[in-house]
């Protein structure tokens, strides 16, 4: 099943998404982030699977899958090519910066560069989206914990995330990165399933790579920031970003507005966002 969070005639709403478009599911659930919290799923499933779209596709706004998380932890550093890139090494454990919810856009709306830089640069990332919650959960037991996966940009300005070693403040500009378009749930994409990541900027190739090629694993990240607090559903797990960013490359690559940047996993589908400027 796909999920998305959208606004409809001007409300917020979340659904599945079906041949034609929509089905607003808000009167079984008010928000996903509410169906995972009441492992309302299939109660969902149900209910919609005699139904028709509620409105086609061109008719909603897409907000980002989980609008409202509680977490967005983020792993950086985490393909070796990008590690490699960025001239650092790889870590026994694997790095974590957080990420805020109005840091992100949906699916169509604008990224929005800001005022304050031009080093805007992209990030493809595949994100797990937390089902059950659970504290210091064990690698072999992570599986049950994910409810589904959606594309994810962790765009990020440069000049600002190296301020200091802290990654937060380029990562968490307003509305610089995206999720979307929809959530793919895990029964659709079976635990160590290989995923394929790109990442296009105005329709040219600037990343690929597939989970296989990630340092640390979905399960291993899952197990390491459930150590550090209690995950709870509706909670993201953004994986990593491959090689191949804008900064690292000569001359450096930075979104500007009127581009177009596109991040496509096989499994789920094409987050696609202009550029503007703030």
């Amino acid at each position: 099943m796909r999920l998305a969070s959208f606004t409809l005639n001007g409300r917020p709403a979340w659904g599945p998404v079906v041949d034609g478009g929509v089905i607003d599911a808000t009167s079984q659930f008010p928000t996903l982030k509410a169906a995972l919290a009441a492992d309302g799923l299939a109660k969902v499933a149900a209910w919609a699977a005699d139904r028709t779209a509620d409105a086609a596709l061109d008719a909603i706004a897409f907000l980002p899958t989980i609008p409202d998380p509680g977490k967005v932890w983020c792993c950086g550093l985490n393909y070796h090519a990008h590690v490699e890139e960025t001239g650092r090494e790889v870590t026994e454990q694997p790095t974590f910066f957080t990420r805020w919810a109005d840091a992100q856009a949906g699916h169509g709306q604008p990224m929005l560069r800001p005022r304050e830089s031009v080093q805007f640069d992209y990030e493809g990332e595949i994100a797990v989206v937390i089902g059950r919650g659970g504290r210091r959960i064990a690698q072999a037991d992570a599986a049950r914990h994910i409810a589904g996966y959606a594309c994810f940009n962790d765009g990020s300005i440069r000049d600002w995330q190296r301020h200091t070693t802290q990654f937060a403040p380029g990562k968490n500009f307003w509305r610089s990165g995206a999720m979307g378009p929809w959530m793919v749930t895990a029964d659709e994409i079976p635990f160590g399933t290989s995923m394929t990541l790109v990442t296009r900027l105005n329709g040219q190739q600037m990343q690929r790579a597939t989970t296989g090629m990630m340092i640390h694993s979905i399960a291993g990240q899952i197990a390491y920031v459930s150590s550090v607090a209690p995950l709870e559903p509706g909670d993201v797990i953004v994986t990593g970003t491959p090689g191949g960013v804008g900064a690292r490359r000569t001359p450096p690559v930075w979104m500007k507005a009127g581009d177009v940047v596109e991040i496509e996993i096989d499994k789920v589908g094409v987050l696609r966002n202009p550029i503007a400027d703030d």
